[in-house]
């Protein structure tokens, strides 16, 4: 039986009942045990053997119930913060109320946190995506951390499909318009369907560097900042989409939710990162292949209505054939 005690307790339950029933004299008991007779004088007297609480039966508080009354009421109508209510407290009801004294009145009454005492304001709806056939890419760039067997960071590029969330990447060792180039050029020659557009982050001037927000420079000449320029038609990246005929669109500045159906699978992508020891730049690489694979053929999407992007791309074949250039069967969408 597990028995608590209070810390500095001279006796135990099994000798305060013996003292309970003895009839011998308090100092023979006391004697006997090592204790007082005041200890033993206390342990006849009760009915029970065990410590009694040490709790305040009664906390002390310089507000009376009324005025605690009225700065509970300040603090619901007023939503006043702590700070500001002591104010009030001290210059109107009681001037020796202390901050934590008020607090605790406040926590007792159930109205210590201000927060819960707000009402909930409606989260603004996000719009839906305006839906498209498939042939609409998204395509971003993230930074990848670098690993020990590693003399510089690399950059994944993604891109996935508006219409099936069908996932394409590749990893190079530089963030420059060669490789959007070339990331366009292997797209192209893996997806399923024939790409109508693309779309990217709008060239920033003067993001240079590892940002959270990526400077669109691989991607296109079209600027947007202190000096606004238009497209010279000489970029690597423009110049391809023109050959393939592809339409290449820009994320509005300064609205990163347009391209946000990108960066949500670069935030599953994040958290791989986060979750995984990596032993290598290439145990890198191949577990977010891996992970492309799972994602397009294995995993079923809300948005897809239970069904992986794979599977979209199939049903989507199935009722429009002509906007495919070859059949979509287990598409990795990756290098393997």
């Amino acid at each position: 039986m597990l028995i608590s005690l209070h810390k500095q307790a001279a006796t135990t339950p099994k000798i305060r009942a013996a003292i309970q029933a003895s009839t011998e004299p308090a100092w023979r008991v006391a004697e006997r045990y090592g204790i007082s007779m005041q200890t033993v004088w206390k342990w006849r007297s009760r009915d029970s053997v065990h410590d009694r609480s040490h709790t305040p039966h009664r906390l002390q508080s310089t507000l009376t119930p009324a005025q605690e009354a009225v700065a509970v009421a300040l603090r619901k109508s007023l939503l006043l913060p702590l700070d500001d209510l002591l104010s009030v407290v001290r210059e109107f009801l009681n001037p020796h109320v202390s901050r934590s004294g008020l607090d605790r009145c406040l926590r007792r009454h159930g109205v210590g946190n201000l927060r819960a005492l707000k009402p909930a304001l409606p989260r603004p709806a996000h719009g839906a995506f305006k839906t498209y056939e498939p042939g609409y890419l998204h395509v971003d760039v993230k930074y990848l951390p670098q690993m020990a067997d590693e003399s510089r960071r690399r950059y994944l590029f993604v891109a996935i499909d508006r219409a099936t969330r069908w996932v394409f990447v590749r990893i190079y060792p530089a963030k420059t318009a060669a490789n959007a180039r070339r990331f366009l050029r292997d797209l192209e020659r893996a997806a399923p369907m024939t790409i109508t557009r693309v779309l990217t982050e709008r060239a920033i001037e003067g993001a240079i560097g590892p940002s959270p927000m990526a400077s669109g420079k691989e991607f296109t000449d079209r600027l947007f900042g202190l000096r606004r320029r238009g497209p010279t038609g000489n970029h690597d990246f423009d110049r391809l989409c023109a050959d393939l005929g592809i339409e290449h669109r820009l994320a509005p500045p300064m609205h990163p939710q347009t391209n946000g159906m990108v960066e949500r699978f670069n935030g599953r992508i994040e958290d791989v990162l986060q979750s995984h020891r990596f032993r290598s730049g290439e145990d890198l690489e191949q577990t977010i292949l891996r992970y492309v694979r799972l994602y397009n053929g294995q995993l079923p999407q809300s948005v897809l209505k239970g069904r992986t992007p794979v599977d979209a791309l199939k049903d989507w074949q199935k009722q429009r054939p002509d906007l495919f250039r070859k059949r979509p069967y287990n598409h990795v969408g990756c290098d393997r």
